[in-house]
């Protein structure tokens, strides 16, 4: 039986354990450095046994799913460790930093920068679940330096998850994913604080959360381990991406300021080309 072994058994990795533990047939190790998620992992069925970076020579696959900003460092020392057909990906949301880091490395060509657009808000060996990358995205950055039969095999796995595969530049990964995903959780980290500094009834709160609140900042629920790395890893576009939002919302804060509504139903009109966009990728996917 090939061997898997998951570094960081949080959501992603812990997910990614259970569907290709079941649609591979892998035995699965573990590795994480909080001994409470490997107790966990091994309740939950989630991986076999624990396992260590000795015995990575000896398995077929690694992926580094630890917080972004030790994603490098780990995988470094994770292709220090494999024999020479392993495959080891990542599966971090911030990629340039990454493949800058190890760009010279020996075995470059056994490592796939690879980000699963797939997530909940959810943290923990607990938070992992079956299917959560069924019709979902894989973005695969600078394929090109991985060598074929080694990419080939993570393509493989990627399909296995039932993902759609998409080629990328890590630097255009990193712009577009700090706009279409890093600034959500900003702006539902921000409304959520917004709202707690100034609404102190917290049975308001939770008895006005049906009317849009709670699936508006639902995000805001994810984890600060996670998501302040993310944060800090890509804060050049973030940044960019903060400033065009602040710009918008001090420009719709005057048009309500002025009773514009002309400007407040225009604005809003215009931006509901969203949709459109939105429901010509989901025809798109089918």
């Amino acid at each position: 039986m090939e061997k898997l072994a998951v570094i960081g058994l949080g959501l992603i990795g812990g997910s990614m354990a259970l569907d290709l533990k079941k649609r591979r047939n892998y035995e699965v190790l573990g590795i994480d450095k909080n001994p409470n998620h490997i107790k966990k992992a091994l309740e939950l069925g989630i991986i076999d046994r624990e396992t260590d970076f000795s015995e990575l020579a000896d398995v077929s696959v690694v992926i580094v799913a630890v917080p972004v900003n030790k994603i490098a460092e780990v995988s470094t020392k994770v292709l220090d460790a494999i024999g020479d057909e392993t495959l080891v990906f990542d599966v971090g949301s911030v990629k340039n930093n990454i493949c800058e880091f190890i760009k010279s490395h020996p075995r470059r060509k056994n490592f796939v920068a690879a980000h699963p657009l797939a997530g909940t808000e959810f943290s923990g060996p607990e938070a992992a679940i079956s299917n959560l990358f069924d019709e979902k995205v894989a973005i695969i950055c600078e394929s090109e330096k991985t060598h074929w039969e080694t990419l080939d095999i993570a393509i493989s796995l990627f399909k296995q998850l039932n993902m759609r595969i998409k080629m990328m530049n890590p630097i255009d990964h990193d712009r577009h994913v700090a706009y279409v995903s890093h600034l959500s959780h900003v702006s539902a980290f921000m409304l959520g604080k917004t709202v707690l500094e100034i609404e102190k009834n917290e049975q308001a709160i939770f008895d006005m959360a049906s009317t849009g609140f709670a699936s508006t900042v639902r995000l805001a629920k994810s984890s600060a381990n996670t998501w302040t790395p993310i944060f800090l890893e890509n804060k050049e576009n973030i940044v960019t991406s903060l400033e065009e939002y602040i710009k918008n919302l001090v420009e719709f804060k005057k048009f309500i300021e002025s009773n514009d509504d002309d400007m407040l139903n225009k604005t809003m009109n215009n931006t509901n080309y969203i949709k459109t966009i939105l429901n010509g990728i989901k025809s798109n996917d089918k």
